[in-house]
């Protein structure tokens, strides 16, 4: 079988990949005219589906010290020894600061009709406040731009964890209220500058992410600590944060543009589907998510969540939560990990269930393999929160990726992971809840944080000394599902 995947019928997919020596693809499979319903070997999602992936600022652009740019915190954390893999740091990643136009076009030769692409807040206001850096501006506007050209609709988070070093210098970072201030006023400046061209705007991403693990247990930037109330008040100035920032793109922004976020809540996953451990998992994913998500989708936190903190939950006024209940017009779900939940005798109604060491992981030890979480995320959003517009704005795995002699990556394990996570969501899409995109995590290898470039995460292979992209195994299996709007 793999005789068939020869260079020349991997071809001409990715052609502009910058330096790429594998040039070519496979012609996507045409999909049966009945779009699935008399082939059983096709899940054929909705006409009007969108696909894409997604990207993130730190991790992938460079460029550190052009530009105008000020320093982040995770500037600080990677060339602090011994805080990142290999003590690597995001100083040029992928490079996209000078080859975003190339990246672009590999977006565009996948056939991704939206992207997901992440603002450097210091690269538009290097202090996190004040005067605004207008060679920042002008590279986004590039960016934008060429994304459009490329008959791609943008999709941009304002914030995806690399918060201005000033910020945390100045004012502990999001221990303090001022920065959540901040964030509203860059929050504000950036949908004036580019909602003419961007119609859809995610706040913050992932902020059981930054804070949990930047302000908790200090694996993450800024490398904190803090004891729980404190950590519980820094929860609170994040979901603050994310209310002003509705507040002033909706003040800022042109008519029309849609405001949203993008968490990597925990979908309760019944651990098999009898009535008591579906009701269980809906219960668990509102007390799981309290801090964060239930909060922003009640404007309120629930009794449970404040009973359990104690004398250590956060300080808060009703105007408070009405900011951060501010209506939303989509949320975006970044879903890896299952987290199974049963019916228990307990006042909560529900207990986790533990996961054993036999369980199936993928190259990251943390990545659980669990596709059903693709089906509960977007069910629980509907039922629960009533969410109209729905996005899974990261799904993807981490692999063992080795470029071979023949210039090709047969990640077939990636492709296993993304097609039974895909028909899981084709499962939610045809049930009828209200999901219309899915981003994949992610286009490039690049930048993963404390793991540096120890994990892949990309469909294209980046060779990092050359900066040379390479079309992986999934990229082809992606491409075919983008051009028949339907899992293989």
């Amino acid at each position: 079988m793999f005789k068939d995947l020869s260079r020349r019928n991997f071809g001409k997919f990715g052609a502009s990949a910058v330096g790429a020596s594998v040039i070519g693809g496979l012609r996507p499979t045409p999909a049966p005219a009945a779009q699935g319903s008399a082939k059983a070997d096709y899940y054929a999602f909705p006409p009007n589906f969108s696909w894409g992936c997604a990207t993130a600022s730190y991790q992938m652009e460079g460029g550190a010290n052009e530009g105008g740019r000020g320093k982040s915190i995770w500037d600080t954390f990677s060339h602090t020894p011994g805080k990142v893999h290999d003590n690597q740091n995001g100083d040029v990643a992928d490079d996209d600061y000078h080859l975003y136009k190339q990246d672009i076009q590999l977006l565009k030769d996948v056939g991704a009709k939206i992207y997901r692409l992440s603002i450097s807040w210091p690269r538009i206001f290097p202090q996190g406040d004040g005067k605004p850096n207008e060679q920042g501006v002008a590279f986004y506007d590039r960016v934008i731009d060429t994304v459009r050209e490329a008959g791609i609709d943008p999709f941009v988070t304002l914030f995806h964890w690399d918060l201005p070093q000033s910020l945390q210098d100045r004012f502990g970072g999001w221990e303090s209220r001022k920065t959540a201030e901040a964030f509203g006023q860059y929050a504000g400046y950036v949908a004036s500058r580019l909602s003419d061209r961007v119609q859809h705007f995610f706040t913050m991403n992932e902020f059981s992410s930054f804070i949990d693990l930047g302000y908790g247990t200090g694996q993450f930037a800024p490398g904190l600590k803090l004891p729980p109330k404190e950590l519980n008040q820094a929860r609170f100035n994040a979901v603050l944060a994310h209310g002003l920032g509705v507040q002033a793109i909706r003040a800022k922004a042109r008519p029309g543009t849609k405001v949203g976020v993008a968490e990597n809540f925990r979908p309760g996953t019944p651990v098999f589907n009898s009535p008591a451990h579906i009701k269980a998992s809906a219960q668990a994913t509102r007390i799981l998510n309290a801090p964060y998500l239930t909060v922003i989708m009640e404007g309120k936190y629930p009794d449970e969540y404040l009973s359990h903190e104690g004398a250590n939950a956060p300080k808060f006024t009703d105007q408070d939560l009405k900011i951060i209940g501010s209506p939303l017009d989509l949320v975006g779900a970044n879903i890896y990990n299952p987290t199974f939940i049963r019916a228990a005798d307990s006042p909560e109604g529900f207990e986790v269930v533990p996961t054993p060491a036999s369980y199936p992981h993928m190259a990251s030890p943390w990545l659980y393999i669990g596709p059903e979480g693709l089906y509960w995320a977007p069910r629980h959003l509907a039922e629960i929160w009533n969410v109209k517009d729905i996005y899974i704005t990261e799904n993807g795995c981490s692999s063992s990726d080795v470029l071979g002699p023949d210039g090709h990556v047969y990640d077939t394990d990636r492709v296993m992971f993304l097609r039974n996570y895909l028909i899981n969501l084709h499962r939610a899409a045809s049930e009828g809840y209200p999901v219309h995109g899915y981003f994949l995590w992610s286009l490039l290898d690049n930048f993963e944080w404390a793991d540096g470039y120890s994990n892949r995460f990309g469909i294209y292979y980046v060779d990092y000394q050359t900066q040379k992209r390479y079309p992986k195994l999934s990229a082809l299996f992606y491409k075919e599902v983008i051009a028949n709007n339907a899992v293989m």
